[in-house]
């Protein structure tokens, strides 16, 4: 029997009306989606009553890991597709869910990205794979400077077939969140030991050569030159991004050298 029939979808929204219908339309097959809701002030609740196996739990945000947990315990299910509201499922992956038959020791399945931007395909992204189908009785989320991340007890195995992402909120709404990340990764980067941080992380610890690396490495080798207006979007999304952080961190240092070093 396929798992298809064994999946509640997971879902995290906030102000979403511009993305959250590609994304319902995408998983109408589930015969449960929860969705957990912090506060929608925009047309996004209108749209999610449009799905009747959509169930929506309004919950106050208190951090990306404690709203994904709570979502979790709301599943009775054995597995979860987890997706971010502006993700989007193709066909062909959900033919590959219809067609997996997972042993008990593989406790997830990871897909990969692929990155859109207002609905044009970049070739290339920095986004890695992401755990988006486990079980829900071996996941638990932690968050991780402004994300957050689901750690299973077991094996992970290989979609084929990606994941898409293609976020379609308004400029100034992407400012106002990548100010609030930028904070947060911040403290992350000066907070964690050195030792245990990851490489690229040590790098961006430095503030200055993440913005020059990222903005290279995304137009050149990552092909986003060939991607049009799209591409150029993209690579100066990033880079602000790091060129914000790195501020965030250098501004600490000089408010609070003590706390900061």
């Amino acid at each position: 029997m396929s798992i298809l029939n064994h999946i509640t979808v997971l879902i995290l929204t906030f102000n979403e009306e511009a993305n959250i219908g590609r994304t319902l339309e995408a998983v109408k097959w589930a015969k449960r989606i929860v969705i957990i809701d912090s506060g929608s002030t925009d047309k996004t609740i209108d749209i999610i009553r449009n799905y009747p196996q959509a169930e929506i739990i309004t919950r106050t945000f208190d951090g990306f890991a404690q709203q994904c947990n709570f979502g979790l315990s709301k599943v009775e299910t054995v597995w979860v597709l987890s997706l971010d509201a502006d993700y989007e499922l193709d066909a062909a992956l959900v033919d590959e869910m219809i067609g997996l038959t997972p042993s008990e020791d593989i406790s997830g399945f990871s897909a990969s990205f692929v990155y859109r931007i207002y609905g044009r395909t970049l070739r290339s992204a920095l986004y890695p794979p992401r755990t988006i189908l486990y079980r829900r009785d071996r996941a638990i989320y932690r968050n991780e400077g402004h994300g957050h991340r689901v750690v299973l007890d077991g094996l992970i195995g290989r979609l084929n077939a990606p994941v898409y992402h293609d976020d379609r909120k308004p400029l100034a709404r992407w400012f106002a969140s990548q100010k609030r990340y930028a904070e947060l990764e911040a403290h992350y980067l000066l907070s964690v030991p050195r030792s245990a941080l990851t490489r690229i992380d040590q790098i961006r610890l430095m503030a200055w050569p993440a913005p020059v690396l990222v903005f290279t490495y995304t137009l050149i080798f990552k092909l986003c030159i060939f991607d049009g207006w799209a591409g150029w979007l993209y690579v100066l999304q990033r880079t602000l991004a790091e060129t914000m952080i790195a501020l965030e961190m250098v501004d600490r240092r000089l408010r609070c050298p003590r706390k900061s070093t």
